[in-house]
């Protein structure tokens, strides 16, 4: 066989495959989430991926008859890693935004939240009106929608991004921050931990959709994820995910009149 011949072969070889994993089955869903957001997405006491994310993941494979394998990402790695195609899509509680659909393509959205406010209680703020103000600092985690919605709509303030949840929190419990920007079940659930010393303006600030991110121009797999999704919340997986994981929230957000996310 001629040397050209041979690596044309070799390359067909590798190419069908990729399609499959090393017994000859079919290949891994390979889904990227920052294990650090729980209920969504999170580490379990035995060490292991649990949350609504990760269920829904499990789902979604099961559903396309692929084995999963999640790979725990920092969040502002998943895009450039779904882009490398580390991982084949990304199910990590990903608000849909103009500027991420620049770089990836979105699922129809499966979750409806917004950005809330998390303050100390009795330091005077009633609303985002409240911060826009010399002398306020509002702390944001970094990559997230609240950090573009502090940097876009607080012209006054000081902006403090920091990497990780409880980091933001510790700067509001600690005085050295006035507010932190995060979605309305974090707020509500960090306010409810502190014993009094946090509160939770669940009004949103900004009203956002979540959905899975995939490759630009990857139709097969965003067809496949949008009629998952369908059939999912048809056949009531979310009403199910919701009273597996977040049952007291829901509670709460019907006591302050807040439409619930599912």
């Amino acid at each position: 066989m001629s040397h050209p011949r041979r690596i044309f072969l070799g390359m067909l070889a590798a190419v069908l495959l990729a399609g499959c994993g090393a017994g000859g089955g079919p290949a891994p869903l390979v889904v990227g989430m920052d294990l650090s957001y729980p209920p969504f997405e999170t580490i379990g006491p035995d060490g292991s991926p649990t949350g609504v994310s990760v269920d829904l993941a499990r789902a979604l494979a099961e559903n396309l008859d692929r084995p999963l394998r999640i790979e725990n990402i920092p969040f502002v790695g998943l895009i450039p890693s779904l882009n490398n195609r580390r991982v084949d899509c990304v199910i990590s509680s990903m608000t849909v935004t103009p500027e991420r659909a620049v770089s990836v393509d979105f699922s129809d959205p499966y979750l409806r939240t917004g950005l809330a406010l998390l303050v100390r209680a009795g330091g005077g703020l009633e609303s985002a009106a409240d911060l826009d103000a010399a002398g306020r600092t509002v702390v944001v985690r970094q990559g997230t929608t609240g950090e573009v919605w502090a940097r876009r709509e607080l012209k006054n303030a000081a902006i403090l991004a920091v990497e990780k949840e409880n980091a933001a929190v510790l700067e509001v419990l600690q005085g050295k921050a006035d507010a932190f920007v995060y979605d309305q079940m974090s707020v509500w659930k960090n306010a409810g931990q502190h014993d009094g010393k946090l509160r939770a303006l669940l009004a949103p600030v900004q009203v956002e959709e979540w959905a899975v991110a995939v490759r630009k121009g990857d139709r097969e797999l965003a067809g496949a994820i949008n009629e998952f999704l369908r059939g999912f919340r048809a056949a009531g997986g979310f009403d199910k995910l919701a009273e597996t994981y977040l049952p007291e929230q829901k509670r709460a957000f019907s006591e302050q009149g807040i439409p619930f996310v599912f």
